[in-house]
């Protein structure tokens, strides 16, 4: 008995450590640049505790919850479109408890936007962090345009650039008048948009002096001028402009393409109270404002705008007035089988002489 007391006695001790420890540990699974080094030291100044950073992107981070059914990390950073489809499959998340956020911090549009998204059977698996667009950028004094199948005329040939993935397909497909995630109920009506939509590409390939892999091929590209036009996200589209006026962002006629990436909970996290500390923190406005002028995108946080430096300011403004900001199509939760097909397409388009 005394021997088992002992055990007892000491396994206590082990464990209000390892709870001790979970408290002052906070293990995000994230993107590339999100954590700012001088927000996580901030963010430990003030509470004790040490975000432990893994990058990822949104395959690994779904294959790392998979195989652990949610454990490993206490917050996960994946896509919006990413999360209810994984959830009602795998179970790898928690629903966010809004009575400990400070929703006030929030920019409501875009609360509202990630709400609908990441909904599932009543319960809020997600909250917006980062955001961003997808639409166009051109070198203005070379060439005009002001849609996505502008990349594929005759006079761009072998002067534009564009990637072989989901994002394009979407484009086009809204281009040509459709809306391709109403019929994510609908599989037929969608692979019949989807091989038109592949079709189109394939004759374009002889515009396109390469399809971009990553951010500094195209940016490269640009600078050179072997580029004219292409299909971009803002940030990068941006940064080009503060190089050379001429190179602007354009959002395109048929609306940009928006993505939101978010505060998600694993399901078997350990520090939790950790999570929400570190969402309140970073969503205040100048903690926000720190987090922009590292990553180039804007948070979803509220106040931000005189905290920024006034071009960046002044280069949102323009790209994004009111009815741009509305009109941009916001990519929903991704039908299971979807992007197999779509896949499938891409590499015939690939291969198409």
């Amino acid at each position: 008995m005394k021997h088992l007391l002992t055990g007892l006695l000491m396994l206590g001790v082990v464990l209000a450590g390892t709870a001790a420890a979970d408290d002052t540990k906070l293990r995000i699974i994230t993107w590339a640049d999100y954590v700012p080094a001088d927000v996580v030291a901030l963010f430990k100044k003030e509470t004790g505790i040490q975000a432990e950073v893994t990058l990822s992107n949104n395959e690994e981070m779904i294959s790392k919850l998979r195989a652990t059914g949610g454990a490993g990390y206490d917050l996960a950073q994946p896509s919006q479109d990413r999360i209810t489809g994984v959830q009602r499959e795998f179970g790898i998340y928690r629903p966010i408890d809004l009575t400990r956020v400070k929703v006030e911090q929030f920019r409501p549009e875009i609360l509202e936007i990630t709400r609908k998204i990441t909904t599932l059977d009543g319960k809020l698996y997600g909250l917006p962090y980062l955001w961003g667009a997808e639409g166009l950028v051109v070198n203005s004094k070379r060439a005009k345009i002001a849609d996505y199948p502008d990349l594929c005329r005759p006079d761009l040939k072998g002067k534009t650039s564009m990637r072989l993935r989901r994002p394009t397909l979407m484009a086009f497909a809204f281009a040509s008048g459709k809306d391709p995630f109403a019929l994510y109920g609908d599989p037929k009506a969608y692979t019949a948009l989807m091989e038109s939509v592949g079709s189109t590409l394939a004759a374009c390939k002889s515009n396109v002096r390469f399809f971009f892999d990553n951010k500094d091929q195209l940016l490269n590209g640009i600078r050179s001028g072997e580029v004219v036009a292409a299909m971009m996200w803002d940030t990068g589209g941006w940064t080009l402009n503060r190089e050379n006026p001429e190179i602007q962002f354009v959002v395109p006629r048929s609306g940009a393409l928006g993505w939101l990436d978010t505060f998600a909970l694993p399901a078997r996290g350990r520090n939790e109270a950790g999570v929400y500390a570190w969402i309140n923190f970073t969503m205040r406005p100048d903690i926000a404002a720190r987090i922009t002028r590292n990553v180039g995108n804007w948070t979803a946080a509220k106040g931000t705008e005189q905290l920024v430096n006034q071009r960046m300011r002044a280069q949102y403004n323009a790209s994004f007035p009111e009815g741009a900001f509305k009109g941009i199509k916001w990519y929903p939760a991704i039908p299971p089988g979807l992007e197999q097909m779509e896949g499938r397409i891409l590499d015939r388009v690939k291969a198409a002489n």
